[in-house]
């Protein structure tokens, strides 16, 4: 769903660096053509497709929120304009821009009944993705995405560091209507006091389905391991989502998804769109 889902990757320095040399690695031809819109939204894993040369989708989330229960402490998170912006630059390479508009986070003392609330804007994220195979996303399609987050956003939502790191989406299509997601990822995440870096990865897996010529679902599975000085932790989420297309540019989705384990947010629904031009 949201671009870089840990935190963030690449050293922001070097993504330009990385995005040469992914430019420069080999790739199925591929013809011009109209291709399906492939939009990032909505569920947890990212597709391996790529957008045609010249063209753009903007994706916009609409609304989201988010239940975290700790203890005594209850944590809600609204979000709002959460905007990606991704433009083709080659049959096979892409890039993003992504920042979250508005963050609104209430905190919850069950215990005594104390409330604090905070809000703010969020970081920017910058990402290359370089499909290898079939930038359509059909048969087989595979990319790789470095991609780095920028700490722009206030200290509510925002990470407060720079993070970095490497996403290699995989989709693979088994019958009619029916397709397997894969998205390892590794990161260079940003502390919890918001200083430094340390080690996360994980990976996102999921089913998709074509339930009709304009609707479709993903049901998926996700687990990331992070490394986190002040306390390891495993975050494990099921997650569904439904994504609309009305026409050939324009997609609608809603999503929700479910904490499998005490590190892991309790509940999450959102609402979005995307559109290209």
């Amino acid at each position: 769903m949201a671009m870089c889902p840990i935190m963030s990757r690449l050293l922001p320095g070097s993504l330009l660096s990385a995005g040469l040399l992914l430019a420069l690695l080999p790739a199925t031809a591929w013809a011009q053509g109209e291709r399906d819109l492939c939009a990032d939204r909505p569920g947890l894993g990212t597709p391996a497709c790529t957008m045609e040369p010249g063209r753009v989708v903007l994706e916009l989330g609409l609304g989201d929120w988010m239940r975290e229960r700790d203890g005594s402490m209850q944590v809600d998170t609204i979000i709002a304009g959460d905007a990606l912006a991704r433009l083709g630059l080659t049959e096979h390479l892409e890039a993003q821009i992504g920042w979250t508009g508005y963050g609104y986070v209430r905190t919850r003392d069950r215990t005594t009944g104390m409330v604090d609330r905070t809000s703010g804007m969020g970081d920017v994220a910058l990402a290359l993705r370089r499909n290898l195979q079939n930038p359509n996303g059909s048969g087989v399609s595979i990319a790789l995405m470095p991609c780095a987050t920028l700490p722009v956003g206030g200290h509510a939502i925002g990470a407060g560091d720079w993070a970095a790191g490497l996403l290699a989406p995989v989709t693979v299509e088994l019958n009619a209507g029916m397709g397997l997601e894969l998205t390892p990822e590794v990161d260079a995440a940003v502390d919890e006091d918001g200083s430094g870096r340390h080690l996360a990865y994980g990976s996102v897996a999921g089913l998709t389905f074509d339930l009709f010529d304009s609707l479709s679902s993903a049901a998926e599975f996700s687990a990331f391991r992070d490394e986190d000085p002040s306390g390891h932790a495993t975050q494990m989420l099921a997650g569904l989502s439904l994504g609309w297309q009305p026409s050939d540019d324009l997609q609608l989705d809603i999503g929700a998804n479910l904490g499998l384990n005490h590190d892991s947010p309790d509940t999450q629904f959102y609402i979005g769109v995307a559109q290209r031009f």
